[in-house]
């Protein structure tokens, strides 16, 4: 949910302020290792230092979120040098809230939803389903195997023969939208599954909504923060 008006946040924003203009980054805060259970009148600032969370990866990721801005516009305002440690640590977060608490909880319930559905129709609509969570495994499997050990290789000082041959645009050439076939399989639940007068596939695909959001949400800090993130680091250590 981006604001209309742009507001760049500071360490010195309420959390209670940012919550009630963006409750996206609540998902942003448990991801950084930041538990709820603020405090009155707890700033950014006040919660990342209690949490150990390194504030200026937390201000741009929670400013790239709300103001579609990228690593360069973030930089322009002025921010400290970001941290890809950091930063990794928050992308291998929403990996394991994506492939092992979100989709497997959505499954279960567009199973419930669909358990009482013409049969052929049910058993085709979780194929899709599962073939889709299959890309999304490999996908981020993609990040978590090769992307992320090729950049804390570099932070460490300890590349090897094949990282003299990648680069973090390798990576950005095959970084597709993961959300896109959640968006297919909205429509045809939408569109032309029969459904009956409950509840329940209402709120399967008004979760499938806020999954797609969520996994837009995860590409955007991908594309316009961790990509160019790296690439100046790269940039710097062939300096």
């Amino acid at each position: 949910m981006k604001l209309q008006q742009p507001r760049y946040y500071t360490s010195d924003t309420f959390i209670s302020d940012l919550i009630a203009e963006c409750y996206d980054i609540l998902l942003v805060m448990t991801r950084f290792g930041i538990p709820l259970g603020f405090g009155d009148n707890a700033t950014i600032g006040d919660v990342s230092k209690r949490n150990n969370v390194h504030t200026p990866t937390l201000l741009a990721t929670i400013n790239v979120i709300t103001n579609d801005i990228d690593y360069n516009e973030i930089m322009q305002l002025g921010s400290e040098e970001l941290s890809p440690t950091a930063l990794i640590d928050y992308l291998k977060r929403s990996h394991h809230y994506f492939l092992s608490y979100r989709l497997p909880m959505l499954r279960k319930e567009l199973l419930a939803a669909i358990a009482d559905g013409p049969k052929e129709i049910t058993q085709l609509i979780i194929k899709f389903y599962d073939e889709y969570v299959e890309e999304v495994n490999k996908h981020m499997g993609y990040e978590n195997k090769t992307v992320f050990p090729y950049v804390e290789r570099i932070l460490e000082g300890n590349t090897n023969e094949h990282d003299e041959h990648y680069n973090i645009a390798v990576y950005g050439r095959r970084h597709d939208k993961v959300e896109a076939k959640i968006s297919e399989l909205k429509n045809i639940l939408i569109k032309y599954y029969p459904d009956g007068k409950g509840y329940d596939l209402t709120f399967v695909v008004h979760e499938l909504f806020e999954t797609e959001h969520d996994l837009a949400m995860h590409n955007s800090v991908e594309d316009n923060l961790f990509i160019p993130l790296i690439s100046a680091l790269e940039a710097k250590r062939k300096a």
